[in-house]
């Protein structure tokens, strides 16, 4: 089980001016060190000399590939969470219409993604609400658009009959959007945070809690075992 998800170079980041940056070999160096050294001790605390020291590079080296500490910092909670959106709009391309099928993809790949990055993804989690404003908004931004893809899966499943969420009997209403808001919210939270207590040689791997969350998701989304029974003419 790997704690760091290593930065790949042929892994590009989207730029914010929709540009792909590719990563160097020196700069990957660089943000698997300052992943490590923002989890044990947080990014205000790690100096720019502790995280050049711990990849073998000199002090000045960092400026070569980042303006400053501050745009490490938001590239990596910015790489992480872009990573986690590209493959949550995969997932749910190859699982194809069902509602069921969709959630269960969102929910694998929340929990395969924060127990197989557990440490980077504790840090983009945490370090994303001390970014600057404009940065900030930009996470935040992606970290609705996750949701909101969980909210459109859940309120497919209640509009098919599929699904019977608590609170979302009344269809486009405002109570109804609240309701599937917080459930999705709920689901996601669970994976991200059950990643946290999972232990390393225990006899459940991340596969195996995959599956138990998606029967807890399904579960919360009160999935029907039948289609609801049309009442009489």
């Amino acid at each position: 089980m790997t704690d760091i998800i290593t930065i790949d170079a042929a892994d590009p980041e989207e730029s914010g001016e929709g540009t792909v940056r590719s990563f160097s070999e020196p700069a990957r160096r660089l943000m698997e060190a300052a992943d490590r050294l923002f989890y044990a001790q947080g990014a205000a605390a790690t100096t720019v000399r502790e995280i050049t020291a711990a990849c073998g590079l000199t002090p000045g080296a960092l400026y070569n590939h980042f303006t400053s500490k501050d745009e490490l910092v938001f590239t990596l909670v910015r790489y992480r969470h872009a990573h986690l959106e590209d493959n949550v709009v995969r997932a749910q391309a190859a699982a194809g219409p069902d509602p069921a099928a969709r959630l269960a993809a969102i929910v694998g790949v929340y929990v395969r993604m924060h127990v197989g990055g557990r440490e980077g993804a504790e840090v983009a989690n945490r370090e994303y609400r001390h970014l600057p404003g404009p940065q900030r908004e930009e996470i935040v931004a992606i970290r609705r658009r996750l949701r909101d893809s969980m909210v459109a899966v859940l309120a497919d499943g209640a509009r098919q009959g599929i699904f019977d969420v608590v609170g979302a009997s009344d269809p486009g209403t405002v109570e109804e959007h609240r309701a599937l808001a917080i459930t999705a919210a709920t689901i996601l939270d669970m994976c991200i945070h059950g990643a946290s207590w999972l232990h390393r040689d225990g006899a459940l791997d991340a596969d195996g809690l995959a599956a138990h969350f998606t029967a807890l998701a399904l579960r919360l989304a009160g999935r029907r075992t039948a289609p609801p029974a049309t009442p009489p003419s």
